[in-house]
Parts: structure tokens; sequence; C-alpha cells
């Protein structure tokens, strides 16, 4: 089920899509990634935690601000194109 539970500013989104997509990148770097390039490997391990963090920390900062719905076993959502959040549960 999804329910619209607020909207950002375009600056907030630009913020979280520049996280989310950086950290997607990561993600697919690390599926093809060895640990043979010992430095390079830590280096996108040690990255990837810190995006994680902060796209955390972004969700966090925008909840308490906003004051969104949440329940136990759902999540937010946004939609890039117009800013919408939504509370994402299963149905």
């Amino acid at each position: 089920m999804k329910k619209e539970v607020g909207r950002v500013t375009e600056q907030e989104r630009d913020e979280i899509k520049n996280l989310f997509e950086r950290r997607n990148g990561l993600n697919e770097l690390a599926k093809i990634l060895t640990t043979d390039n010992q430095e390079l490997y830590e280096r996108l391990v040690k990255d990837l935690g810190e995006t994680s963090s902060k796209f955390q920390d972004w969700w966090n900062r925008m909840g308490e601000k906003y004051q969104w719905e949440s329940l136990l076993n759902g999540n937010w959502e946004i939609d890039f194109n117009d800013c919408t959040i939504y509370l994402v549960t299963e149905a």
C-alpha cells in the first residue's frame, strides 16, 4: 500500500536524489569489484558506508522536520518528479 504523507522542496529532493544515485552506483560497483585491489575496495566500502549513512540521515531529518506519518513495518519513498513523499507498507 502506498499513501501520500507529504512533500519536500526541490532543493531537498535534489539532495536525496544525489545520495540515492551515488548509493546505487556504489552498490553496482561493489558487485563487480574484487578484493584484488585492496585499496580501491576499502575506499569503496568506506564511501558506501558514508553515503548510506547520509542517505538515512536525510530521511531522519526530513521525517522529523515534516512530521510524516510512519509505521513500524513501513518505509518512506520519494517521487523525484514531483517531490511527493509516500509511506509504503505491505498491504
